[in-house]
């Protein structure tokens, strides 16, 4: 097997992204551990937890809130999961089957773990004498915020993976995290998440989308060495 230029070059910017996304891995393992921590054990957090959501609810005008409930429900999981199987579908079609796995793990696996962590935490959503919204599931994280952060992400990687414009890829990165922080905004300002819900699940996207991404990309390189091993 010949080791070319472009096989090294290719090979260090797949050691880089990888870095990169342990890097990336690490620190919102470590953000969902810290924000975890203090909902169990804590009193500083939960207390700010209160004081934000009490201050929402005092501020929530009718236009708002109606605005964050249409934002809420195109962003709820069962949209998220809509919008993952159409893409999967649409991959599947084009038999791009490496992708269209990526998304049925990334979000389908995202989500399920998101209420893994329900149920472990069992954490009670806010109570207010109005309540503008009421769920009787539980709270930590948040599964709108979790879903839109793995779907939204796997959105900028395809941006990532078509272009290498600088404009393009920012213009991806920050309507995505804008995206992403409405629907953490609608959670809370409909009184149904927490502050610290809303946080850990963005951690808990984060981590499982960078996993996921870093699987595929391992799996992506295996199947070019086999290819390479391969005689003429």
């Amino acid at each position: 097997m010949t080791d070319t230029p472009q096989a090294r070059t290719a090979r260090a910017v797949l050691g880089r992204r990888l870095a990169a996304g342990g890097v990336l891995l690490v620190v919102a393992a470590c953000l969902f551990g810290v924000v975890a921590a203090e909902v169990t054990s804590g009193t500083r957090l939960p207390a700010i937890d209160i004081e934000v959501a009490n201050w929402l609810h005092r501020h929530a005008t009718p236009p708002l809130v109606t605005a964050m409930l249409v934002w809420t429900q195109l962003h709820s999981t069962v949209a998220v999961g809509a919008y993952a199987a159409v893409a999967a579908l649409v991959l599947a079609l084009e038999r791009n089957w490496r992708h269209a796995t990526l998304v049925v793990v990334a979000v389908g696996g995202g989500l399920a773990v998101n209420a893994l962590m329900k149920l472990a935490f069992h954490r009670a959503r806010p109570s207010f004498d109005d309540p503008l919204l009421t769920l009787a599931t539980y709270s930590f994280p948040s599964g709108h915020v979790a879903g839109s952060t793995i779907f939204y992400g796997l959105a900028v990687a395809a941006v990532f993976a078509r272009t290498t414009h600088a404009r393009w890829r920012a213009f991806a990165v920050v309507a995505a995290l804008l995206a992403i922080a409405l629907v953490a905004f609608s959670r809370m300002l409909l009184g149904v998440h927490y502050l610290s819900d809303v946080v850990a699940a963005f951690a808990e996207g984060t981590v499982w989308l960078t996993f996921s991404l870093g699987a595929l990309a391992m799996i992506g390189r295996d199947a070019a060495n086999d290819r390479a091993a391969e005689p003429a």
